[in-house]
């Protein structure tokens, strides 16, 4: 019997879009936003960012709800450092992997008291568990 890989699949609840994006666990959400085709960037963003490196800040995402206390990985010293004067809520989704589900805020600098009651609705409904894969590792191979 081989051994099973277990795969955790967290929720991503893009709040603004009002969609859920299953993903790995370990995926930047700058780059499950994009895959996604969904609105990351402001008018600044969309005119130059830095491509996910942390340098231009455009990529904000606010946390409005989370799973657990850690849905997403620990700040970044980048993240420290480029948002010491922001809400500590707020990330950059470039150095934010998914670790479990979570509701976030895309551009929570634009529009937020337009979004309110959804910002209300996400804080209060649960965030799914998110399924669960398992599958069988490969077997080794007796050639080197």
């Amino acid at each position: 019997m081989q051994p099973v890989a277990v795969l955790r699949m967290p929720v991503v609840r893009f709040v603004r879009e009002g969609c859920e994006v299953v993903c790995s666990e370990g995926t930047n959400l700058r780059e499950l936003a994009l895959a996604e085709g969904l609105q990351l960037y402001g008018l600044k963003g969309q005119l130059g960012n830095c491509g996910g490196c942390g340098q231009c800040i455009t990529c904000f995402v606010e946390v409005i709800a989370e799973r657990n206390g850690s849905a997403l990985s620990e700040r970044t010293a980048v993240e420290d450092q480029k948002l010491r004067r922001r809400p500590s809520s707020w990330r950059l989704a470039c150095q934010a992997l998914v670790l479990d589900s979570v509701a976030v805020l895309t551009r929570p600098q634009v529009g937020r008291e337009s979004l309110s009651s959804q910002i209300e609705q996400a804080r209060l409904e649960p965030l799914p568990k998110g399924p669960v894969l398992a599958e069988e590792e490969p077997p080794l191979s007796d050639e080197l």
